[in-house]
C-alpha cells in the first residue's frame, strides 16, 4: 500500500491501516457517523466523540488523509530539506560561510520524511480513535438510504452523517499519459532516488512548491503549464515574485502550453507540445502532474440518501448541511478552500449544526492560505478583483520587504506586503504578503481581520526590532502618513506656527 516497504512505512500502516485490523459490531444507532478519516473527518469524530456522542469513522484508505499521509507533511518535510540543500550550497556566496563541496543524500531526505511521517501518525490512528470511544470501520462505506451507511455487509444506522472524503489529484486526460506512466501528489513521495529530469504538468500551488524543491535537490525541472503565469489565483506580481526564484534555482516554465500527448520511449518520457516548426517533444525521465484536485463522490451511493452532488463537490448550504436534512459534509469534498485548516474549522460547524442545531456559517470564516514556496505567498481575505466583484471601492497599499531591516540582514528582500482596505478606513478586507516566512506572519493579519481590528491598532502595537514583522508596523505608519491631507498639513503648521 506505501512504497517503498521499509520500517517506517510499516509503523505508519499499523497505526492508519493496520492488516489485522477487525471492525467493531456496530452500535444499534449512532448520533454521528463520519465517513472519510483526513482531517475533516477526524476532527469531526474526536469533538463529537469527546462531547459525549455515540460515533462511527469509516475509512476506505489511510486514516490521517491527504495532509498526513501524501500532502501536507511529507511535503513540507522535503521542502525545508530543500531549502537546507539550497542555504549549503548559497552561504559562500552570501554569507561568506564554507562552500558545500559535498552532493546531497535525496535517500536521506525521503527516509527523514517517512521516519517523521511515521512518527506524526499515533495522532491520526485507529487506535487513538478506538481510545477516544469512536467506532472505527475501516472498508468501503456507502450509503443505504437516507437514515444509513453500509459497510463490509454491515449496516450504521444514523442520526446524523458527514460527508469528509476529501479530494484527490486531477489527472487531465491527455493521450499516452497512463501508458507513459506519471506521478501525483500520491506517488511522488514513495521516490528513493532522484530523476534527473522531472516534467512537471501544472502550476498552481503543488507544482510550483515540488519543482521548485527538486531543482533544488538537482533535477533538472520544467513547468508546462496553460496559464499566463504560475499560481494563477494570485496577483501576476506576487506570482512573479515566486516564477523569478524558481528561475534562478534552474525552474525553467513553458507558459500557454497545451500538451498533444505524451510518449514513452525507453525510460524516457516525452510531452509533445505545439511548436513554430511543428510539434516539439519535452523529455524528461518522470512527469509530475498537478493540475488540480477534485472531489471523491464516488462510490458513496449518494443518491441512494438524495444527496446532490456535481463535478465541484458535494452541494451543502452555508451551514454545510447537504441537500439531504440528515447529512452534512466538510473539507475538500464541498468547499474551494482545500486546505487542512480550512477542513479543521469546517468540521467544527458541522459539530455544531448536526449534533446541537447551530447556526455556525461557513461564509463567515477568515481562511488564510499560503504556498510553501521561497519565498512563501500568503493570502487572507479579498483581492482587489473579489472587492470590485463585490461592489466595495478599496484603498491599496503595498510595502516592499527590501524596506524591512531584518529582510535585509536575512537577505530576504523579495517579496511585499500588499493590504487592501475599505476605502476611506483603515478596516482590512485582504491581505497578500511575499516573503521567506509569510505563512508564520499572515495570522496576524487573519487574527486582526477576525477580531475587527483596523490597521491603526496593528499600528499600536510595539514589535520587537529587527523582526520581519516589522512590515505591518511599516504599513501602519504608511496609512497614517496618507491621512496628513494638504488641508490636514495646512492645518498642522499653522498650529506650530502659532508656538513661534
Amino acid at each position: 500500500m506505501l512504497n517503498p516497504p521499509d520500517e517506517h512505512n510499516r509503523r505508519l500502516l499499523e497505526n492508519v491501516h493496520p492488516p489485522g485490523w477487525v471492525n467493531p459490531e456496530p452500535k444499534d444507532r449512532y448520533h454521528l457517523v463520519v465517513i472519510g478519516a483526513g482531517t475533516a473527518g477526524l476532527v469531526t469524530a474526536a469533538a463529537a466523540a469527546g462531547l459525549g456522542a455515540r460515533v462511527a469513522l469509516v475509512e476506505r484508505h489511510l486514516m490521517g488523509g491527504d495532509c498526513l499521509n501524501v500532502g501536507c507533511v511529507p511535503s513540507k518535510a522535503i521542502i525545508r530539506a530543500a531549502r537546507a540543500w539550497y542555504e549549503a550550497r548559497e552561504s559562500r556566496r552570501l554569507f561568506g560561510g564554507p562552500p558545500a563541496v559535498e552532493p546531497g543524500d535525496f535517500g536521506a531526505v525521503m527516509e527523514r520524511m517517512r521516519r517523521i511521517r511515521a512518527d506524526l501518525s499515533p495522532v491520526d490512528s485507529v487506535h487513538r480513535f478506538r481510545e477516544l470511544g469512536v467506532d472505527v470501520f475501516l472498508g468501503d462505506g456507502r450509503f443505504a438510504g437516507p437514515s444509513a451507511v453500509e459497510i463490509g455487509g454491515k449496516r450504521l444506522e444514523f442520526r446524523r452523517a458527514v460527508i469528509a472524503t476529501g479530494g484527490r489529484p486531477d489527472v487531465p486526460e491527455i493521450p499516452g499519459l497512463g501508458t507513459a506512466g506519471y506521478l501525483t501528489n500520491e506517488t511522488i513521495f514513495s521516490l528513493t532516488a532522484l530523476p534527473p529530469r522531472l516534467l512537471v504538468i501544472g502550476a498552481g500551488p503543488v507544482g510550483c512548491e515540488l519543482a521548485q524543491a527538486f531543482a533544488r535537490f538537482g533535477s533538472q525541472v520544467t513547468v508546462i503549464d496553460r496559464g499566463e503565469h504560475a499560481l494563477p489565483r494570485e496577483d501576476a506580481d506576487a506570482a512573479g515574485v515566486v516564477e523569478r526564484a524558481m528561475e534562478r534555482d534552474g525552474v525553467v516554465f513553458l507558459r500557454r502550453a497545451s500538451v498533444i500527448r505524451v510518449e514513452r520511449s525507453g525510460g524516457e518520457r516525452l510531452i509533445v507540445l505545439p511548436g513554430a516548426n511543428g510539434e516539439e517533444p519535452v523529455r524528461g525521465d518522470e512527469i509530475l502532474v498537478a493540475a488540480g484536485r477534485v472531489p471523491n463522490v464516488e462510490g458513496l451511493n449518494l443518491e441512494a440518501a438524495g444527496i446532490g452532488y456535481d463535478r465541484t463537490g458535494v452541494q451543502v448550504n452555508d451551514r454545510l448541511r447537504t441537500t439531504t436534512r440528515r447529512v452534512y459534509a466538510a473539507g475538500d469534498v464541498c468547499s474551494r478552500f482545500q486546505f487542512t485548516h480550512a477542513a479543521d474549522a469546517l468540521a467544527r460547524i458541522v459539530v455544531q449544526n448536526a449534533l446541537f442545531y447551530g447556526q455556525a456559517r461557513a461564509s463567515r470564516l477568515i481562511i488564510p492560505w499560503t504556498t510553501y514556496t521561497s519565498p512563501e505567498v500568503a493570502h487572507v481575505g479579498m483581492y482587489e478583483k473579489d472587492a470590485g466583484a463585490a461592489g466595495l471601492q478599496v484603498d491599496t497599499l503595498t510595502i516592499p520587504m527590501h524596506q524591512v531591516d531584518r529582510a535585509v540582514l536575512d537577505g530576504e528582500t523579495e517579496g511585499f506586503l500588499r493590504l487592501h482596505f475599505k476605502k476611506g478606513s483603515d478596516r482590512i478586507l485582504g491581505a497578500t504578503l511575499i516573503a521567506e516566512h509569510a505563512g508564520e506572519m499572515i495570522s496576524e493579519i487573519s487574527l486582526a481581520m477576525t477580531a475587527g481590528l483596523g490597521l491603526g491598532r496593528i499600528g499600536a502595537t510595539i514589535y520587537p526590532y529587527p523582526t520581519q514583522a516589522e512590515v505591518f508596523r511599516k504599513a501602519a505608519d504608511a496609512w497614517r502618513r496618507k491621512k496628513l491631507t494638504p488641508i490636514v498639513k495646512r492645518m498642522l503648521k499653522a498650529f506650530f506656527n502659532s508656538f513661534m
